[in-house]
C-alpha cells in the first residue's frame, strides 16, 4: 500500500516533479488530495492547470485503490460506509450518549468553552481512550497532539491511564506531541503530518487550541481578513486530513463575551463563521459548580441536547462516579470523627471525674481543717475560760 502511494507511481509525474513536490512538503499521493490544486500551484511554482491534472490523477488513483469514495455513489452505499466508521468512546455514559457512541473518525469535532471548563482534560482523556482495543471502544491507534498553549501534561496522561488500568509507559509512547510556537508553525506541523500519520498509525489528531495563536498574533480589525483566511486554511486542512487518513480530529476553541447580549449566555466562540462551517460537530462546555455541562450546538444528525459530566482522576467522568467518590470520602472522614468524639467524651468524663474528686477532696480537706480548727479554738477558749475561773481573784 505504501508503494502505491508514492508520488512517482502516478502517470506523468517524473523525478523532477517528484523532487519539486517533496521539497514543498508533499510526500505522497494522500498529501496531494489534502493540499488541493491551488495550494500545490502556490508552493511548487507550477502552473495551476498542471497542478489540477496531478491532483485529479491522484484522486483517481485513490479511487481505483478503494481508499476514497467514487465520484457518484448511492445513498445506500454511503449509509453502509457510515456503519463502518470508527468511533472513540469518551469513557463516560453521558458524553457517549451526546456523541451517539463516541468521537467519529473522518470528522472534525470542535469543543469550545471558557477557561477551566474541561476542554484540555477532554483532549487528554481522548488521547488515552483512542489507544484502547476496539472491543473496549478504542481504535488501537496513536495520537498526534498539537499543543499551542503549552497545556499538555504527561502527568495527567499517566493518572488517566492508571485509572483505566492501562500501562502509562505504552500510552505515553503512543502520543506524539508537536509544540507550536506561532500560527505559521502550527500550519506547517499539519502540512507535514502526512508521513507521521502513516508511520505511527495515528487515529486521533488534537489541536489544543486551534485558534489561540491566530488570535494572539492578528490584533485589531485591520488584520481580521488575513487572520480569517489563514485560520480557514488551517481548519480545512485539519478536516481534509481527518477524512483522507480516516482518523478523528478534535479542535478546542477559545471564547469571547459578546457585549450586545443582554439576556442569556453572552459566550461566543472565536473564529466566526469560518470555523463554525468547517466543524462537523460543535460542542459547548460550560461550568456548573463542580460539574460541567456539554451541549451539542451543531451536528448534521445529532439532536441538540445537554448532558452533565464531571472531571476526576480518570479525566472526564460521569457525575454519578463523582458523587460516589464524594460519599466515600465523607464516610472515611466521618468514622474517625466519631471515634474522636468518643475519645473526647471519655477524656472529658475522666477529667471531670478527676477534677470533681480533687475538688471534693480539697473541699473535704478544707472543711475538715476548718472544723478541726474551730473545734480546737472552742476547746482552747473553753479551757482558757476554765483556767481563768479556777484562778483566785486577787484583792
Amino acid at each position: 500500500m505504501v508503494e502505491d502511494l508514492r508520488l512517482d507511481s502516478l502517470e506523468g509525474v517524473g523525478p523532477v516533479t517528484t523532487r519539486k513536490l517533496s521539497d514543498a512538503g508533499v510526500h505522497n499521493v494522500m498529501d496531494l488530495i489534502v493540499r488541493g490544486p491551488v495550494e500545490i500551484a502556490e508552493i511548487t511554482g507550477m502552473e495551476k492547470d498542471t497542478a489540477e491534472k496531478i491532483v485529479n490523477k491522484a484522486r483517481q488513483h485513490l479511487v481505483d485503490g478503494g481508499l476514497i469514495a467514487k465520484h457518484f455513489v448511492s445513498a445506500t452505499e454511503i449509509y453502509k460506509h457510515r456503519q463502518s466508521i470508527g468511533k472513540i468512546t469518551t469513557g463516560t455514559n453521558c458524553l457517549d450518549t451526546l456523541f451517539d457512541g463516541g468521537i467519529e473518525t473522518q470528522a472534525l469535532t470542535e469543543v469550545y468553552g471558557e477557561f477551566g471548563c474541561g476542554k484540555t482534560q477532554f483532549a487528554h482523556t481522548m488521547s488515552v481512550m483512542v489507544q484502547k482495543t476496539k472491543e473496549e471502544g478504542g481504535l488501537e491507534g496513536s495520537v498526534l497532539y498539537i499543543d499551542t498553549e503549552n497545556t499538555f501534561r504527561p502527568e495527567r496522561i499517566v493518572s488517566i491511564a492508571k485509572a483505566h488500568d492501562m500501562d502509562p509507559e505504552k500510552v505515553l509512547d503512543n502520543i506524539i506531541v508537536a509544540r507550536a510556537y506561532n500560527s505559521a508553525h502550527q500550519v506547517l506541523i499539519l502540512e507535514e503530518a502526512g508521513p507521521i500519520i502513516e508511520e505511527n498509525n495515528v487515529k486521533l489528531i488534537v489541536a489544543d487550541s486551534a485558534v489561540g495563536l491566530f488570535r494572539a498574533e492578528y490584533l485589531g480589525r485591520g488584520t481580521l481578513s488575513v487572520r480569517q483566511q489563514k485560520l480557514n486554511h488551517f481548519v480545512h486542512l485539519l478536516s481534509r486530513i481527518a477524512e483522507t487518513y480516516n482518523c478523528a480530529a478534535i479542535a478546542t476553541n477559545q471564547v469571547m463575551a459578546s457585549p450586545d447580549v443582554f439576556f442569556g449566555d453572552p459566550t461566543r466562540p472565536i473564529g466566526g463563521n469560518v470555523v463554525a462551517h468547517t466543524s462537523t460537530y460543535r460542542i459547548y462546555f460550560k461550568k456548573s459548580g463542580k460539574k460541567r455541562i456539554a451541549r451539542m450546538v451543531d451536528s448534521p444528525h445529532h439532536p441538540e441536547e445537554e448532558v452533565i459530566f464531571a472531571l476526576g482522576e480518570a479525566g472526564v467522568i460521569d457525575p454519578e462516579d463523582a458523587d460516589k467518590k464524594t460519599k466515600k470520602t465523607t464516610k472515611k472522614t466521618t468514622k474517625p470523627a466519631k471515634e474522636t468524639a468518643e475519645v473526647d467524651a471519655t477524656e472529658t468524663a475522666e477529667v471531670d471525674a478527676t477534677e470533681t474528686a480533687e475538688v471534693d477532696a480539697t473541699e473535704t480537706a478544707e472543711v475538715d481543717a476548718t472544723e478541726t480548727a474551730e473545734v480546737d479554738g472552742i476547746v482552747k477558749s473553753t479551757a482558757d475560760d476554765e483556767s481563768e475561773d479556777s484562778e483566785p481573784i486577787e484583792e
